[in-house]
């Protein structure tokens, strides 16, 4: 809260923060907006009879649409495409070589990279429209419960609804990068953000005021409440923690200067692999709900399917729930994390691990360490991942509950990421009203920004020849653990898999 306040007395973060609000409240407004050829009437009807009956294939889409798939709006595939095309590029890396070499290319090749994953949003947006219209019109998104939402399903209308998705989540991509260009934080982890706050309020209060003021409790409600609190604090508290790995560099003589010789650390986090592996465990357990859909009610393995992969309290579903986040939680580790790639990269800028030889030693000792931060990361996942469920069994809530895992996950990361850049950009110039915090005469006036202090020239060089050798060894830390500049959602969404504040601390 006090960052918020300090960024407010700065006219230039004041005018980010105000775009930021200004482009949240365009997405909002486009997620009410139906797509033509949609009657929104029979909508309505549909999206009423769904809050009692949704089921686990459509609620992922859902909460990252902010409600605007089931609205059938023009913004109803939201930011899941995006999401989908830049994991599917990051794990492309690890089968073409082109990829990993763009990768390790720096600024020019992450920008190649970003262009192919706009591309292939482009491509999934027009595969997911084309689904959701489908199973619109034949009624099984809806589970058959509701009239015709689509009165006339010509192929013409049908290309031009599935060419207006598309390009509104074209838009959806420009109003992102627009947010991390010109405001705070990383564009897409916002909007997925506000996305899920959206429905977040209003389904929290259902629990205790009811459908139309019938069927409230209270008592649940508060129950519920309390324990979204003490889930978020632990979440933010394991976010935050990591495993510091000293690294030592040697001095070096560079013309008549000699540099180096510092002492740093390697920031390792406890949960490496972010929100990744709820999502995609949850991901692939809807593709079976997804194809049962269309089947008939009475077969068996129908019956099996709806049984025990869509109801999300039974045991089958919460078995492979927890093997797949296990599963996912090392495999993905290992394709954003290198070892090898970071052990090289310390002894070519001259650093070594205290007590540990450099080279393929200090690759072992890195696997080591990362396996053991896997095996806390992966339990703690599985906390996050299955308290909802036992709340909604405990407190027979019929799967109500207005928070699950990947919520949980996304809200914590994206508040600690966005506010951690609030912080760093407040702390990048020097304010007068920072400097000066506590006069009165201060209080309500624009500030602008002043210049650091001046330093003479020969420190200066110093500290710039300095800072640029740490900043190269962070950068090859960052490129090791897969934080690439522009998607924070698969970090933080993801967010969540955030090293920058760490590398921060390392060049202090």
């Amino acid at each position: 809260m006090r960052t918020l306040i300090q960024a407010f007395k700065a006219k230039e973060l004041r005018n980010k923060i105000l775009f930021v609000i200004g482009m949240i409240i365009i997405y909002r407004i486009g997620s009410f907006i139906p797509t033509p050829g949609v009657d929104f009437k029979v909508v309505q009807q549909c999206v009423g009879t769904m809050k009692t009956t949704q089921e686990n294939f459509v609620g992922l889409v859902n909460l990252f649409s902010g409600g605007a798939m089931l609205q059938l709006s023009i913004f109803a595939l939201g930011v899941m495409p995006y999401i989908t095309a830049s994991i599917v590029v990051q794990l492309l890396r690890v089968v073409i070589p082109r990829f990993e070499a763009l990768h390790k290319e720096g600024q020019s090749g992450e920008a190649k990279l970003t262009q192919y994953t706009r591309y292939l949003t482009i491509g999934l947006a027009i595969l997911q429209s084309t689904t959701i219209l489908v199973t619109a019109r034949s009624g099984a998104l809806f589970n058959y419960q509701c009239g015709q939402v689509i009165p006339d399903s010509s192929v013409w209308n049908l290309t031009v609804m599935v060419l207006v998705m598309t390009g509104a989540t074209g838009l959806i991509m420009w109003m992102a990068e627009l947010i991390t260009d010109k405001g705070i934080g990383q564009g897409m982890s916002i909007l997925i953000f506000m996305s899920i706050c959206s429905g977040f309020l209003p389904q929290l209060w259902e629990i205790g005021w009811g459908t139309n003021g019938k069927n409230g409790d209270w008592v649940k409600f508060g129950i519920v409440t309390a324990v979204l609190l003490v889930i978020l604090a632990f979440v933010d508290y394991v976010e935050l923690a990591q495993r510091r790995i000293p690294v030592q560099y040697t001095r070096r003589m560079i013309g008549r200067k000699m540099y180096g010789g510092s002492s740093t650390y390697l920031p390792l986090k406890i949960n490496m692999s972010g929100v990744i592996p709820p999502i995609f465990a949850s991901s692939i357990l809807a593709i079976p709900t997804l194809i049962a859909q269309f089947g008939k009610a009475d077969k068996p393995w129908v019956k099996w399917i709806n049984a025990n992969l869509a109801n999300t309290t039974s045991v089958w579903y919460i078995g492979l729930y927890s093997l797949m986040i296990v599963f996912f939680c090392f495999f993905y580790t290992a394709i954003t994390f290198d070892p090898d790639e970071t052990a090289d990269n310390m002894k070519q800028y001259g650093g070594f691990i205290p007590g540990i030889r450099a080279g393929n030693s200090t690759s072992h000792y890195l696997s080591y360490v990362m396996n053991r931060l896997n095996t806390v990361g992966a339990v703690y996942l599985l906390l996050v991942a299955l308290i909802p469920t036992v709340l909604i069994m405990a407190l027979k809530l019929n799967s109500k509950l207005p928070f699950g895992g990947t919520t949980i996950l996304i809200i914590a990361g994206v508040g600690l990421d966005t506010l951690r850049q609030a912080k760093a950009q407040t702390e990048q110039f020097q304010y007068t009203g920072f400097l000066l915090e506590g006069n009165d005469h201060l209080e309500g006036k624009d500030i602008d920004v002043e210049p650091k202090s001046k330093i003479s020239s020969d420190d200066a060089h110093s500290d710039s020849e300095n800072a640029t050798e740490v900043q190269d060894v962070n950068g090859k830390t960052k490129v090791a653990t897969g934080r690439s500049n522009d998607d924070s959602i698969l970090s933080d969404a993801g967010k969540l898999n955030d090293a920058s504040d760490s590398s921060d601390d390392s060049r202090k």
